[in-house]
Formats: C-alpha cells, structure tokens, sequence
C-alpha cells in the first residue's frame, strides 16, 4: 500500500501540517491509515492526543533509525496509505523512509533559501533511487503561501524549479490560521468552528485540492510502475 514520505532538511518548513492535513483528509473519506511520527519534537503525536482525532487514522511515535524501515512495511501491509513526518534535517532515519516510499512530498516555503534546502531533500532522494535500485516519485509542495498574492520571487522559484525538472504540485498549502489550529485545539478541519477560529471553509477547499493531487500522483505512479514491469 502506498506509503507517503514528507521530508526537507530545514524545520519550519510545513512536514507535520502538511502530513496531518493529509492523513486527516484521507480518514475522513473513509481510507485507514497509520501516520508515523517520526520528529523527535512529537507534533503529531501531541495532536493525536488531543480530542477528535478521525477514528480509522492511527499515529505510531517512538520510531527510530534502526526500527522504521520496520514499522513502515509493517504498516503497509495493514492499512491502504502509510504517512510519515520525519525530522527536519538529514539522517539515517530520512534516508530509510526515504528508501521505502511511493512518493515523497518535500515541503517549501517561497523563498530562495527554502528552495535550495529543498534541492538538498531532491539530491538525497536520487541517492536512495542509486542505492536501492528503484524509482521513488517525488514532488515539492509550496506551503504558507498567500491565497490572495503571487509574489514575483515564487514564479521565480516555480520556474527555475521547472527548469531543472523538479516536479511541484499544482495545488500549494496557503498559510491558514485554521491549519494551526487543529494543532491547538484537535481534530480535523471539519470540526473547526467559526468561533475558534475563522477562514474554516477555505482551509477545507485547501486541503481536499492538495489530497486530491497526491492521490492522482499515486495513482499515477502505479500505472507507471506497471508499464515499465
């Protein structure tokens, strides 16, 4: 079953949001799935904890290097969708989920800084491709971008990615005060009221688009994996 890895070397960068939002939008339409909280910080394990967590969505913490190739096959022979956040820099633990995933999502803010540790997070992955002797599909994901403005240095970004072939998703994660809030209060963007927080209906319309891609990505990997099989 597929398993999602998000990964980038630099903190702050949006992994645990992004990973949360998505397993969270899975759960919800039905999809078990097993979210690996492997940040030595615990945000997604603090999450959990709180109320409203989806009930067909289960976070493991307490991985570590020499136990998360294991727990991730164990994992995806269980459930439908493995998710893993993994630390904000470069270890042996990055590089072994990295090795097992059918797609690796790496976070970026819009800026020139956040773009070459993106590059870094690239560079990696096509190390564990040599290594591990098989394709694993990649693609960065723009975060805490504005909805309302494009600011002329994130085209820049977009196009000197293009330019170098590095896949970015269409959707982006807009910087959202719903988005934070699940980690204040719990739950899923769904159980968010107008009075917790505002901009709620958005955040939802957000998220759906940026799962949507991921799973046509997955899906389109599959079919690929096949023809060359």
């Amino acid at each position: 079953m597929p398993t999602i890895v998000f990964a980038s070397p630099k903190g702050g960068a949006g992994k645990s949001t992004s990973a949360v939002v998505l397993a969270s939008e899975l759960a919800l339409r039905g999809a078990e799935v097993t979210l690996i909280d492997a940040d030595p910080n615990r945000p997604v394990s603090r999450w959990a904890a709180r109320p409203g967590c989806p009930s067909t969505l289960t976070v493991l913490a307490d991985v570590t290097e020499s136990s998360i190739i294991d727990e991730i096959e164990a994992a995806a022979a269980r459930v439908p969708f493995v998710i893993v956040d993994l630390e904000g820099t470069a270890s042996m633990t990055v590089a072994y989920a990295i090795s097992r995933a059918d797609l690796v999502i790496v976070p970026t803010q819009g800026s020139q800084l956040d773009a070459a540790e993106a590059v870094k997070a690239i560079r990696l992955i096509r190390q564990q491709e040599r290594a591990f002797g098989r394709r694993i599909p990649y693609a960065v994901l723009l975060t805490r971008t504005s909805s309302a403005i494009r600011p002329r240095i994130l085209q820049h970004i977009r196009e000197e990615l293009a330019r170098n072939e590095v896949p970015v998703l269409d959707s982006q994660m807009h910087e959202r005060e719903a988005f934070r809030a699940i980690f204040s209060f719990g739950g899923v963007l769904q159980g968010l009221g107008s009075d917790q927080v505002s901009g709620v209906e958005g955040a939802i319309k957000n998220a759906q688009a940026v799962t949507a891609e991921v799973v046509s990505l997955l899906k389109g990997s599959a079919e690929a994996a096949k023809a060359v099989a």
